[in-house]
């Protein structure tokens, strides 16, 4: 019996290097890959050997025999990705990085972030070098989007956080955490003591709405709002209440599904998970019975993907908003496509003046936008146009999810308007001066912009250490001054509370011991307080 890949597949491409007979596609260095919904197993050519599975961090590969439930139709869409492929020979690449000829001896590179693209460039300059990797973080605990970003009722997922432990606690990295870049150590420092430095600090900002009353209480970006509910330190135990009756949700990506899935589940399937305990008080004082998904665009632009589509819990219905405009994207929606998968959804002509029903109810409505928010120190209405045009709709919340932007680092170029590092296949490049910055790299969302899930993380980690270790190798790199020993002592006087490797085995320790008692994969610190008390 074949085995098929199911929602939570990361696109980590581990599954590729170990399959036998080549049957998982697209692969690194085929022009589909990073461009998929997930990767696919070909039931025509699987042999059942299981090795997939067992390289699979996510766990997100299963016999087809043993799918149950929503994760059914998976065997089906895997078995669809070939249907128009005729069977061939495909060339593997090797998606680590290889060891280059002349690339110097005891390298020491600083990389900034710990997330999975900065994880996964640690991870390649560990196998492919000798060398020294330093990571840095701003807060006390590893992880970055996998821990802050990916939904709770997501564990397979964020399970790509196990394969990690080793690069943590590989005996040539060193962790250096409760460290921030710009405060407690600056970018020349860092090249004071590194041969190069790579940043894969994320895209942390919400773009703006642009709108009257946005800055309301009651008007969120997704990422505060996922952060939230995830437990991260940076936001407020408070940030978000969570109202009754309806929400808006502008967007409706991935981010935004999660956001509306959150806020509709019933609360006791939520506390079998990571969510912040915050948030599960919150969500059980709080009957919210309908979300609406605004997209400023027809429904064959929609902008989730299909596994996360197909897999919503039982107990939430999905609609349709109709009108015209939908109904004729709708009928002409080709095979296979988004709006396909909602030609069949009830369709609902909704008052957003009015209470919703009972129940729990998803609701995506096309081609319309937010114009504007209102309210005398909070958040009490939306104005919302459409093709039937403007209805100022009541609600208590908004979240904004149309995307994230990255945040500058003194010291390095930063281009604005795109919200991003600038560079050129990873090297970060001073457009004033017209030429690299020396030693300076990116990776991740602050290379290419947020766009991309874990295994595109993987190929750009893969992209900027090939072009450091062809710099390394070509003499591009200075040799810094000061040592390891030195680069310690600057810390620990610049930050008191620096939290290093054994810090964080102690977290981790003492978040996964909470969880077995409470029957969770772990229960979260969610204070910079009870973090560093943790690593103590």
């Amino acid at each position: 019996m074949p085995f098929a890949i199911t929602q939570s597949c990361c696109s980590d491409a581990s599954c590729v290097e170990v399959c036998p007979v080549d049957c998982i596609h697209p692969t690194p260095g085929e022009p589909d890959f990073g461009t998929t919904d997930i990767l696919y197993v070909d039931p025509r050519s699987c042999i059942d050997c299981g090795a997939c599975a067992d390289a699979c961090p996510a766990s997100a590969i299963k016999p087809i025999e043993i799918l149950r439930g929503g994760e059914a139709v998976f065997a089906e869409l895997n078995a669809a990705y070939y249907e128009q492929r005729p069977e061939r020979e495909v060339a593997k690449q090797q998606t680590h990085a290889r060891v280059r000829p002349g690339v110097p001896t005891g390298l020491r590179i600083a990389v900034v972030g710990t997330g999975p693209a900065a994880t996964y460039t640690a991870r390649e300059l560990l196998a492919a070098t000798d060398g020294q990797v330093s990571f840095l973080d701003r807060l006390p605990v590893p992880g970055g989007l996998l821990r802050a970003g990916v939904a709770p009722d997501h564990p397979e997922t964020k399970r790509v956080q196990d394969t990690f432990g080793w690069t943590y606690d590989h005996p040539r990295a060193r962790m250096y955490m409760n460290v921030e870049v710009g405060t407690h150590v600056t970018h020349e420092e860092l090249m004071q003591h590194h041969d190069a430095v790579v940043y894969g600090i994320g895209a942390p900002e919400d773009r703006r709405l642009g709108v009257d009353g946005e800055d309301l209480p009651g008007v969120h970006g997704s990422t505060e709002t996922v952060a939230w509910y995830n437990g991260d330190p940076d936001v407020a135990a408070d940030a978000i209440a969570v109202p009754d009756g309806r929400v808006f949700v502008v967007g409706n990506g991935n981010v935004a599904l999660d956001v509306a899935r959150i806020l509709l589940s019933d609360p006791e399937r939520l506390a079998g998970t990571e969510i912040a305990d915050l948030a599960l008080d919150a969500l059980r004082g709080a009957d919210v019975r309908e979300v609406v998904l605004l997209g400023r665009r027809g429904p064959e632009h929609a902008a989730f993907t299909r596994p996360e589509l197909l897999t919503l819990p039982d107990g939430i219905e999905l609609c349709v908003e109709d009108d015209p405009m939908t109904a004729a994207a709708l009928e002409a929606a080709a095979p296979g496509t988004n709006a396909a998968l909602l030609a069949d959804r009830r369709r609902v002509r909704s008052d957003w003046t009015v209470e919703p029903a009972p129940g729990r109810r998803l609701v995506l409505a096309f081609d319309r936008r937010v114009t504007a928010a209102h309210g005398s120190g909070a958040l009490a209405s939306v104005t919302v146009a459409g093709p039937d045009g403007e209805v100022e709709a009541p609600t208590r919340l908004l979240v904004s999810s149309i995307g994230r932007r990255g945040r500058a680092v003194p010291g390095l170029p930063f281009d604005a308007e795109r919200g991003l590092i600038p560079n050129e296949d990873g090297r970060v490049v001073d457009p004033a001066a017209g030429r690299p910055v020396p030693g300076a790299y990116v990776v991740g969302w602050a290379k290419r912009g947020s766009h991309g899930g874990i295994g595109a993380n993987r190929i750009s980690a893969g992209e900027t250490v090939d072009a450091l270790l062809a710099d390394a190798a070509e003499g591009r790199l200075s040799t810094p001054p000061a040592s390891t020993r030195a680069f310690v002592r600057l810390l620990q006087k610049r930050q008191p509370r620096l939290v290093r490797g054994a810090g964080v085995r102690a977290i981790e320790r003492r978040e996964v011991d909470a969880g077995m008692a409470a029957g969770r994969p772990r229960v979260k610190l969610t204070t910079v307080e009870d973090l560093l008390a943790a690593s103590r």
